[in-house]
């Protein structure tokens, strides 16, 4: 009998290297530890796996596992014609992809919705910067891979996901709710209930689920750094600073080995930490920088990783790095890059060199494209809280009350509420 993978598909491979890829497809699924390792053995076992190759060189893109992409990729390209139909086409849409054209896993997936690697691929989530820059593309593709999946726990936790990022709480709750209870260490499913927690302003009881999940069903999850960034986002949002360091001290140090996750957890949050009124002696943000490779600090792979390289420069007062990120995004071929990469690392340097109502008004400028950085509206709001920040540093008052005004509006959050009233006018005595 021919050799499957957890959705069906045949594999072109033995059986022993179908075994270890299943379990590291399973574990990408998951959010577990280990997904790079099974693949690379899947491919050790079988040199001829096509699909192995491919799915290596796209964990090593996308996830900054240490793997030679481009070794990889040609492997795959190469081995593809003795594999199925389903495979080659699989592997041609990574190696587009890794070229920047994600066009081939859009096409990919309306022919074989069930490919779980590449429809977890498709959408920006925690493991995946996705392949459209516009939601609702993505929302589309999962929505129609809907009816090939039914109830299947991996795919309602992707689904839950959605459903937060469409701003239905309720709905997302639910979905994630019944994918964990199915899959306890769920991670997609465990994400999406962290985000609508977050979202719905469920600062007390987000933050105690998710530290009993992070030190119990969770605790062998691959990306733990993120949900430990979802805990301290709720112990910032209730002004528990202390609570904050505890947490950045235990869990986020970027010393501890978390690859691209110290520039995006451990470097956002001590950004945000020390935007919030009363920062003080805050963990010197130096060390992210130490923990980050250069080439991802100086020329980022996607936007996403831009925008947080872009923050950190300004962190670290290095205004001549953000002027170089700038000119880069400037000249490169994809647009979000140029449109919105070049004008944020613009923006922040001129915060850097005092020019804050400047600042304030490029920031605003980009208000309405900031959503094609992806990642998620909460690692996002970063851009907007540097703007707040540049308009109280302008004495803006007004406008940095009506910004906060708004987010209080959306939800419960004592930080904000003590930042609004530093804009409050001080009353003649």
């Amino acid at each position: 009998m021919a050799c499957r993978d957890t959705y069906g598909h045949r594999l072109t491979c033995s059986d022993e290297a179908a075994t270890a890829y299943n379990r590291g497809v399973d574990r990408l699924l998951r959010l577990g530890t280990g997904a790079e390792q099974s693949v690379a053995t899947a491919i050790a076992l079988d040199p001829t796996f096509a699909l192995g190759h491919a799915t290596l060189a796209l964990l090593g893109h996308e996830m900054c596992a240490a793997v030679d992409v481009q070794s990889r990729i040609a492997d795959a390209v190469a081995l593809a014609p003795r594999a199925t139909e389903r495979e080659r086409s699989h592997v041609h849409a990574v190696a587009a992809h890794l070229r920047g054209d994600s066009r081939g896993i859009v096409a990919h997936l309306d022919t074989y919705p069930r490919d779980a690697v590449l429809l977890s691929t498709a959408v920006p989530t925690i493991a995946f910067a996705g392949v459209t820059e516009v939601p609702q593309e993505a929302w589309d593709i999962v929505e129609r891979a809907a009816p090939a999946y039914g109830d299947d726990w991996w795919f309602t936790g992707l689904l839950a996901f959605v459903r937060q990022e469409q701003l239905r709480f309720d709905e997302a709750m639910d979905l994630s709710c019944r994918s964990l209870a199915e899959v306890s260490d769920a991670g997609h499913s465990a994400h999406a209930r962290a985000h609508a927690h977050y979202e719905t302003g469920d600062h007390v009881a987000g933050l105690a689920w998710m530290d009993d999940w992070v030190r119990g069903a969770g605790a062998g999850t691959d990306s733990l750094s993120h949900f430990s960034w979802h805990a301290a986002l709720h112990e910032l949002s209730l002004g528990d600073v202390d609570a904050v360091r505890r947490r950045y001290d235990e869990q986020l140090l970027p010393e501890r080995g978390l690859g691209c996750r110290a520039l995006v957890d451990s470097g956002s949050l001590l950004f945000r930490w020390a935007l919030t009124p009363g920062a003080e002696d805050l963990p010197d943000i130096a060390a992210v920088a130490a923990a980050t490779p250069e080439s991802t600090l100086r020329r980022p792979a996607t936007p996403f990783l831009a925008m947080h390289s872009a923050v950190l420069l300004l962190a670290l007062d290095d205004l001549t790095g953000l002027g170089s990120l700038e000119r880069w995004a400037a000249a490169h071929d994809h647009p979000t890059h140029r449109q919105v990469v070049a004008p944020l690392a613009g923006a922040l340097r001129a915060l850097g060199h005092g020019d804050s109502a400047g600042a304030a008004d490029r920031l605003a400028a980009l208000q309405g494209q900031t959503w094609r950085l992806g990642g998620s509206d909460a690692q996002r709001e970063i851009i907007e809280e540097t703007r707040i920040a540049a308009l109280l540093r302008a004495g803006r008052l007004d406008e940095a009350r009506q910004l906060l005004d708004d987010r209080l509006d959306r939800r419960h959050s004592p930080r904000d509420a003590q930042w609004r009233r530093v804009t409050e006018p001080v009353a003649a005595g």
